[in-house]
């Protein structure tokens, strides 16, 4: 592995896309500082990363707070130049119209939304002093589309493709490069395996294809790739699903 003096940090480094995005940048050698509110969930990340010869950093935070953000991205920056800063928090909930109260609608856009604003904010700022980097935010179907049930979740990240989107025209010129990534797939994933169990039965999900989900590892090959683009040809928006996927 080779060593590089630069920093990744990840906003809501989860289990799956979140812990992918972090093992494929460690082991391309990027000091990996990965944020979520429980921290102590990151221990198994960080012991996996570490055993193959990274560097990973866990950390406290609240992507809905500005000072949490700013803290967390500062600290990343301070042990190794900030270069690549990815956006991931995890907001996806389902309610019917009437169901949908103001506390939930406004916590998923704190989530989906305003989280993602803080952190391009953020991490412009310290990018800006470098000359270079890159911004990453993880989008899915409803970033495109409103599905029933899925009020909140839609507006808010609708909401946030279309400021990455603008902060894409202005920071690229700047040499920093902003995209924006639809995953418009069931992510093989505990959580996804479990609803296929209850809608549709055991069998259906003990039988699915390989490939039928789409592999967290598979997403975080996808981040890798934008990185490692020209800046003669950037790509701002990125969507994945599987082969099979109706779209």
């Amino acid at each position: 592995m080779d060593k590089r003096n630069a920093s990744c940090a990840i906003v809501g480094a989860g289990d799956f896309i979140g812990a992918a995005i972090a093992r494929k940048f460690a082991a391309e050698g990027y000091v990996v500082h990965a944020g979520r509110r429980n921290s102590d969930k990151l221990e198994p990340l960080c012991k996996t990363i570490t055993s193959a010869g990274g560097r990973c950093v866990a950390h406290h935070l609240d992507a809905r707070q500005e000072e949490s953000v700013k803290t967390f991205l500062e600290a990343a920056n301070a042990d190794a130049p900030l270069e690549v800063v990815i956006s991931n928090p995890g907001a996806n909930v389902q309610f019917p119209l009437l169901e949908t109260t103001e506390r939930v609608f406004t916590k998923v856009w704190e989530l989906a939304c305003k989280a993602g604003f803080l952190t391009g904010r953020e991490a412009a700022r310290i990018m800006l002093d470098h000359g270079r980097g890159s911004i990453f935010f993880t989008g899915a179907t409803a970033s495109l589309r409103g599905g029933s049930g899925y009020a909140a979740f839609a507006s808010a990240k609708g909401g946030l493709r279309m400021m990455a989107q603008s902060m894409a025209r202005e920071l690229g010129p700047k040499n920093i490069h902003v995209a924006h990534l639809v995953i418009d797939a069931g992510v093989d994933t505990d959580f996804v395996r479990d609803r296929i169990r209850a809608l549709h039965g055991d069998e259906v999900a003990a039988d699915l294809p390989a490939d039928a989900l789409t592999n967290p590892d598979s997403i975080a090959n996808a981040y890798w790739t934008l990185h490692q683009q020209s800046r003669d040809a950037w790509t701002f928006e990125m969507d994945l699903r599987p082969h099979g996927e109706t779209w």
